[in-house]
């Protein structure tokens, strides 16, 4: 699970929009944050989770992998926490009626800050330099729900990798409104995970078509390492 091979005719689709199948293969380390959506014990751990996605489990190694190599070639990494408080409650108000109140109690109990569904997972190489975010909407992006869009561009990111869980929710949510307010917005096929393969390939697929680049994980090092070789 994970990953995507799209059809000949979406890529077909892409090239006639676009002239390239990868619009954003001119990765500017500098310019470039990996983002990394969710990927909190609520969501990957079945003791303390409230919505929780095995495959997410399966896509860390990749996650390090992006973060290391981000590091080294000099962009950023910021590790998003979805975070539950008394505000949701009043100003995301349908998101209660949308829940039965037992899944309501359950999301305040694992997404609350200070309790074991709040923290990242513990394999993840989070390092001294890398930030952390809040986030209390599904996207990151989306104006009011967090501190990370004035956060990148303080930094002068303007390109954003979208990493995390779930692949169609807060990953997709969070790559669309980038790309609406203005960064250039890549979805990392392996390192997003979804509850079935059927729902990580169609949200890739809708977001490729429209939205911004997809690739793979080691086309992304590949990129940046490629970039830091041409400039040496």
């Amino acid at each position: 699970m994970n990953g995507v091979t799209f059809p000949q005719a979406v890529i077909d689709r892409v090239l006639a929009r676009r002239g390239t199948a990868h619009v954003f293969a001119d990765l500017d380390p500098a310019r470039t944050a990996l983002v990394v959506i969710d990927l909190q014990r609520a969501f990957m751990d079945d003791a303390v989770g409230h919505a929780v996605c095995p495959a997410a489990r399966d896509i860390v190694p990749n996650v390090n992998r992006l973060a290391a190599a981000i590091r080294t070639a000099g962009g950023g990494v910021f590790w998003v926490k979805n975070t539950f408080d008394a505000s949701c409650l009043t100003e995301w108000s349908v998101m209660q009626d949308i829940s039965t109140p037992a899944m309501r109690a359950k999301r305040a109990a694992a997404m609350t800050e200070g309790t074991p569904g709040h923290d990242l997972w513990p394999t993840l190489e989070v390092g001294p330099d890398d930030e952390i975010v809040q986030k209390k909407r599904f996207s990151a992006f989306l104006p009011g729900a967090s501190a990370l869009p004035d956060r990148l561009r303080a930094r002068g990111f303007d390109t954003v990798l979208i990493t995390g869980t779930v692949t169609n929710v807060c990953c997709e949510s969070s790559a669309r409104d980038a790309m609406m307010t203005n960064f250039r917005t890549v979805m990392v096929s392996d390192a997003n995970a979804a509850t079935t393969q059927a729902e990580h390939e169609a949200s890739l697929t809708a977001f490729y078509l429209t939205f911004g680049d997809v690739m793979d994980t080691d086309m992304v090092i590949g990129l940046l390492a490629g970039h830091a070789k041409a400039a040496a």
